[in-house]
This record gives structure tokens, sequence and C-alpha cells, in this order.
């Protein structure tokens, strides 16, 4: 019996728990690693950008940006339009973005230890397309 979904599951907490470990000593973790990986990618976004980008509901998002506010470590500023404010990083998660990503990569070169480029490029096309089945199959709901 081939329990695919179930596997995944139980790697990706392990995965969040062993960033979680790393990252949290240095006050962040990874719900809101998610978000400052995302923001220093593009600089600005709405919370509703993020929360599609990380798929996360709504209330689960505002208690990450609420709490990431408030460690100082985003702001909220007038967006283009005026009812949605757009969110950014601070300087101070600028300046600890380097030692985060170090910590993040160093895990990630742990967990992917001994496989294969060819097979990590093969692993990422397949969760692309599991991701994309998944929203496929919520939009015909």
């Amino acid at each position: 019996m081939r329990l695919y979904g179930h596997f995944i599951n139980q790697t990706a907490r392990n995965f969040v728990k062993t960033l979680n470990e790393r990252i949290s000593p240095l006050g962040l973790y990874s719900s809101q690693w998610g978000v400052i990986l995302f923001l220093a990618e593009k600089e600005k976004a709405t919370q509703r950008e993020i929360s599609d980008y990380l798929r996360v509901e709504a209330p689960t998002m505002t208690r990450t940006l609420t709490r990431m506010e408030k460690e100082g470590l985003i702001t909220k500023v007038p967006g283009e339009d005026r009812r949605a404010r757009a969110i950014q990083l601070t300087d101070k998660a600028h300046e600890l973005y380097e030692v985060w990503l170090k910590e993040s990569d160093e895990m990630e070169k742990q967990a992917m230890k001994g496989i294969s480029k060819a097979d990590l490029e093969t692993f990422h096309k397949v969760l692309e397309t599991m991701n994309a089945n998944l929203d496929e199959s919520k939009r015909k709901e």
C-alpha cells in the first residue's frame, strides 16, 4: 500500500521541525521564514499575495504577520490600492536575512545529502505537478 500523501506530510513536518530547531534560536520560525523569503524576492506584497503564495488561510497569515510586525521584521506601507496596504521587510529583517539563509541552506544541504542533481530536479517537477493538480481540483469544487 502506497501512502504518498502521508509520507509527504511526514517529511514536510520533519523538515519544518528541523528548520525550526535551527532558526528559532535566531528569533525566527519556519512560518515566518516563508514570508521573509517571499518578501526578499518581491520587495513588497499584499497579505493576500503572501497567503496565496504560501497556501495559508487568511486568519493564520494575519496572526503570523501581526507577530512579525511586533518583532520588527515587517512593516505595512501604503499600496497601489488604498484599501490594501503592502507589506515589506524592515531594515532589521534585511540585516538578519543572511544569517537565517545560511541556517536554512545548511539544513537543506543536510536533507539533500546523497541525492543527485537529476533526482532533485525530478523531485521538484513532481512537487510542482502535485501542487498544480491539487490547485486544479480546488478550482473545480
